[in-house]
Formats: structure tokens, C-alpha cells, sequence
């Protein structure tokens, strides 16, 4: 299954929102203009207007409001991330060079101003106080998701509740906003976009646990080593933290403190793999996505068969399913 699987349905939608979305990021600055035209070069997967569109079509049906909000969700999505690659001094996206690479931070700060400011003024310019509402509730999670991950990060302690949190205010608010917006687009009632809220909800915890899991289990192509970018770093995620609850308490402290000690050579990022994969905590994390998908996939029975439905099922499976 790929992401093309889910565009099926909405292929005429996404081919006619990404023109729109073009014009929506249209400047009379040469220099913005400049820095649009190479992030419309670097776009990703299009997932979150992707949701956008399936859940209108799973509540009652696409209409001119839903490319207004997906519109919304992509200018804020872009932002967020150009605003990441600054926090995190990244200097690749999407196999490409970062914005803050090669225009600088002051020039990618001010770009992600700008879209953020240009899907707020599309709100108010349709009086979408609704999608407003949606959007800055997002962007308020996700703001406190990453600053309770620093805070939590400098402590060097966290716990599967503080792990859960973070991965719902960072990755699964968004996530759900776009759920909860398809809905309020197609002119659903408050408990339908409560549920594709709390659909998109597991399906972004699901999502990130699974990436997560990947950390551990991808290989790098030339050494046949993971990956362990987190690892590295010193982040614990939920494979580490499953592993360590069922550990030995002695093993559990001493890879606790290991992790800690970042950054990590080699040698102690394979001990830290190989002790998760021994105390089982890729399986146990992996459980724990799974039963979220099938949560959320239970939720969408309460709505009318459509196609809309099957690919949002069909999404929520390929969120645990995929392989990067």
C-alpha cells in the first residue's frame, strides 16, 4: 500500500487545491516568491490535506470550504515545519537543502511568518472562525508539545504518560485538526467531527509510535546498522520505555543512565537496540499502535458507508503498516 492508494477518490480535489494553494502563497516580495516556488518544489506526501478532503467526503461531502481549510492546514503545516528546521538547525528536507540552509534563519523565520499570518487571514477573509478556532488549538498543542520536550529532554527523565502527551500535542493535534475540519467543511454536527477528531487523534499517536518503532528496526543502507537517529540524540520513546518496564530493574537503571550520557558512539547504540529488542519493546509499542488503529477504525463504523471511509480505514492501517 502506498500514499497514492488514499488519493483515489479525491485525485480531482488535491489536482485543483494544490493550484489554488499556489495562488494562496503568492507575494509581491521577489524574495518570498523565490523561497514559495522552491517549497512547492519540496512538498511531502500531502497527507494532512489528504485527510482534509476524506473526512468532508466520510461526513457528508467535499465542498468549497474544504479546500479553504485545507488550505489552512497545509500553509500552518509548512510553517511548523520551517520553523522545526530553525529550532533544530536541520539542513535537509525532504532530500533537499532546508530553507534556513540556504537563505539563513532570519529569511526562513520570517517565511514561516508569513504563511502562518496568510492561513490565518484565509480563515477570516471566509469567516471560517470555526477552522480559526481548529487551527490555533493545533498550534497551541504543538507548541507545548515541543517545549515540554525540551524541558523534558533536560531533565533526562521521562515516563510513558509524559510520552504520550508529547507525542499527542506534537504529531496527533495536527492530525485530528484535519479530521475535525473535513467535518465542520462538509457541514457535520458536533459529534461527527468529535469522532474524526478522536480518529485522527489515535491515528497520529499511532503514526508516531510507528516511527518510533523504525528508529530501532531500519537499517542503514551501507552498514546494515539502524538508523537510531533518536537513539543517538538520547530520546526515550516507547520502545525503550516498554523495554525498560519489563527489565530487570538493575538492566532497566543502567541502560537508563546509558541513554543519558549522550551523545552515543556506536557500541552503546547497539547495546541500547539490542536490549529493547530482548525485553520485547518493539513488539509492546507496536500492540499499542495497532489497538489504536483498530480504535480508531471502529469509530468510523458509526458513519455511512462511502469510499471516503474505506480510504480513511485504509489510511489508519498504512499509518502502522508502512516501512519509512
Amino acid at each position: 500500500m502506498t500514499e497514492t492508494t488514499f488519493t483515489k477518490p479525491i485525485a480531482d480535489h488535491l489536482e485543483r487545491f494544490n493550484r489554488s494553494l499556489a495562488r494562496q502563497m503568492r507575494s509581491s516580495v521577489p524574495l518570498l516568491n523565490l523561497v514559495v516556488r522552491y517549497l512547492l518544489r519540496s512538498r511531502g506526501k500531502q497527507l494532512r490535506p489528504m485527510l482534509v478532503f476524506l473526512s468532508a467526503g466520510a461526513a457528508g461531502g467535499i465542498t468549497e470550504r474544504t479546500y479553504i481549510g485545507a488550505a489552512m492546514v497545509e500553509l500552518l503545516h509548512t510553517a511548523t515545519l520551517i520553523h522545526d528546521d530553525v529550532v533544530d538547525q536541520a539542513t535537509m528536507r525532504r532530500g533537499l537543502a532546508s530553507i534556513n540552509a540556504v537563505w539563513k534563519n532570519k529569511v526562513a523565520v520570517l517565511v514561516g511568518d508569513f504563511l502562518l499570518a496568510r492561513g490565518l487571514l484565509l480563515a477570516v477573509e471566509h469567516r471560517e472562525y470555526d477552522f480559526l478556532h481548529a487551527t490555533a488549538d493545533a498550534v497551541r498543542r504543538m507548541s507545548e508539545g515541543e517545549l515540554l520536550q525540551v524541558q523534558n529532554f533536560r531533565k533526562r527523565r521521562t515516563d510513558e504518560s509524559m510520552y504520550l502527551r508529547i507525542v499527542g500535542d506534537k504529531t496527533a493535534s495536527l492530525i485530528a485538526t484535519c479530521c475535525r475540519i473535513g467535518a465542520i467543511s462538509a457541514g457535520a454536527d458536533d459529534d461527527t467531527q468529535a469522532l474524526l477528531g478522536t480518529f485522527g487523534e489515535n491515528v497520529g499517536i499511532a503514526f508516531q509510535i510507528r516511527d518510533d518503532v523504525l528508529d530501532y528496526t531500519s537499517r542503514t543502507a551501507i552498514l546494515g546498522k539502524p538508523t537510531a537517529h533518536d537513539i543517538r540524540e538520547g530520546k526515550i520513546t516507547l520502545p525503550l520505555l516498554r523495554a525498560m518496564a519489563s527489565a530487570d530493574p538493575d538492566e532497566a537503571k543502567a541502560i537508563g543512565q546509558l541513554v543519558r550520557s549522550g551523545p552515543l558512539r556506536n557500541g552503546s547504540v547497539e547495546r541500547i537496540v539490542a536490549f529493547v529488542e530482548r525485553h520485547g519493546g518493539i513488539e509492546s509499542a507496536m500492540a499499542t499502535a495497532q489497538q489504536l488503529v483498530a480504535d480508531a477504525i471502529a469509530l468510523l463504523e458509526q458513519l455511512p458507508h462511502s469510499e471516503y471511509r474505506t480510504m480513511l480505514a485504509a489510511f489508519a492501517r498504512y499509518t502502522i503498516e508502512r516501512n519509512k
